[in-house]
């Protein structure tokens, strides 16, 4: 199994307990009840998942705070990831599952400890192999971070600054890497899950973890303090509109009108600015899509989490060492015109494919959805057409206004308050031109009216007053479909 690759007197007698340990196995390969056979037969390897290892704790210790490591502690990690390193094939490792390539870890760093006699207590010991594991199967001094579900952003500023959202609330951490190498090495393996680098050659990087979450990566020599990695982690499950109504992000009857919104296929656009919830929107408003519908996503990420059986998800790719293979945005929602779409989502419009969406919106494939990054509905309109324009397209502004009126039907604002909160703060109906002016009605507001002794914003959700919106006729026209329908299929069931 494993097998010495460098002459070390300190590791012969690890070499030892494993060659045992290897034998054993190969000998008792009867199933036990309650034991998983540690090594598969040839044929079928059970690869680690690296993000299940990512996202999994080593122990019950791993989500606890970490207390800063000296300089001392790094060097003597360092010594102890060095001889391990020569003692192991750590290719090995991926034909074990995670908890088994950690034990088998922990045996030769005992060892190690032992035979260099190096003083430890328990505690230090379980934290040092808690370290070079995460080091080896996950993402080093990320592992506490990317276990905890409460953590909504994590932002790497070089190897001693560690940043997290909890709550809406930004905070330091004590988390640090041994070096700016190190952090160097994570973002690589981060990236390369993905089929993406990044170096001095090619320092920015956008990638995801197993899980969804998004990840972006910066190094030097633009980031000049150090690799910057930026992680916008995804709860393992997934928010309902139920329960943003449970957070106070919607009321209870806004959220009502965002469900019909979703189930008769109207056209959203649900714009917000950075951090404010507009994915998590996103997906929650496909929840709502009927499950036999054709649904095709974009992105440069991928990070939507729809739950229908027939969904086609399609990722950007950048350009490669040579500057050619890319693959933009504007690409995909183009190719997903030819591939039967009934709807089209695109993660975050942000420059010439906002055309081909509109486009997409106003020739048959209604309850398509997008988000961009603006501070108001109104905002949200002039920002569409700031990205048509800046397409290189030399079509008139009113031209242009005509097809978002006629593409948009809904825009729904998200909002990231100034003490963390995040709120829906207007879904807002898109109704027509009047001259050269695209007019909207507001359904729901959100009226900010002060703050509580502990800084926390204290508002409210009302309706406006509309009796009728402008989609009703469409709500209608669903419903009575889905009644035409069960009353055809009752029909049948007594024919037969």
């Amino acid at each position: 199994m494993f097998g010495k690759r460098g002459p070390s007197s300190d590791s012969s007698s690890n070499i030892a307990v494993l060659q045992r340990r290897e034998s054993t196995e190969a000998s008792d390969r009867t199933p036990v009840e309650g034991r998983r056979d540690p090594l598969p037969p040839k044929g079928r390897v059970r690869p680690v998942d690296s993000s299940t290892a990512a996202s999994r704790p080593p122990d019950a210790t791993a989500v606890r705070p970490q207390a800063a490591k000296s300089d001392e502690y790094y060097l003597l990690k360092g010594q102890v990831f060095a001889a391990l390193i020569e003692a192991i094939d750590v290719s090995q490792l991926t034909k074990m599952d995670a908890i088994e390539a950690r034990d088998a870890i922990g045996e030769i760093v005992a060892d190690i400890v032992n035979a260099r006699k190096i003083v430890m207590s328990v505690s230090e010991q379980a934290d040092l192999l808690q370290d070079i594991c995460n080091d080896v199967l996950g993402y080093g001094p990320l592992e506490p971070l990317l276990a905890r579900d409460d953590i909504a952003d994590i932002m790497v500023n070089g190897a001693d600054t560690v940043y997290i959202e909890v709550g809406g609330k930004v905070q330091r951490t004590d988390i640090q890497f041994r070096d700016n190498a190190q952090l160097l090495h994570i973002c690589q393996r981060i990236v390369s899950q993905v089929g993406r680098r990044v170096d001095e050659s090619s320092p920015i990087c956008d990638a995801r973890l197993g899980d969804g979450s998004r990840v972006n990566v910066i190094a030097f020599p633009l980031a000049i303090d150090g690799p910057t990695l930026t992680i916008r982690k995804f709860k393992k499950d997934k928010l309902t509109l139920d329960q943003l109504v449970k957070f106070g992000a919607i009321s209870p009857e806004g959220a009502q009108i965002l469900q019909i919104i979703g189930r008769v296929r109207c056209n959203v656009l649900i714009s917000g600015g950075t951090g404010s919830g507009k994915t998590t929107l996103l997906n929650c408003l496909t929840a709502y899509i009927e499950p036999s519908e054709r649904v095709i996503t974009c992105e440069d990420a991928a990070e939507l989490q729809l739950q229908q059986p027939h969904v086609v998800r399609l990722e950007t790719r950048p350009p490669n060492i040579e500057g050619e293979g890319q693959v933009t945005m504007r690409d995909l929602v183009r190719n997903c015109l030819r591939m039967r779409p009934e709807r089209i989502i695109v993660g975050e419009v942000r420059g010439p494919e906002a055309f081909d969406l509109l486009q997409a919106m106003n020739t048959g494939h209604d309850g398509s959805m997008g988000t961009l990054h603006a501070n108001s509905p109104r905002e949200a309109l002039s920002r569409l057409e700031s990205m048509i324009t800046m397409g290189g397209y030399t079509l008139p502004s009113k031209t242009i206004r005509e097809m978002i009126v006629s593409s948009i039907d809904v825009i729904i604002q998200a909002a990231r308050l100034r003490d963390g909160s995040r709120r829906i703060t207007h879904i807002t109906e898109v109704l027509g031109l009047e001259g050269d002016i695209i007019t909207t009605q507001d359904l729901f507001v959100y009226d900010l009216e002060g703050e509580d002794p502990q800084g926390n914003i204290i508002g409210r959700h009302r309706s406006t007053g509309v009796g009728r919106p402008k989609f009703w006729d469409r709500a209608r026209y669903y419903s009575e479909e889905k009644r035409l329908a069960a009353a055809l299929d009752a029909a049948e069931r007594v024919a037969e």
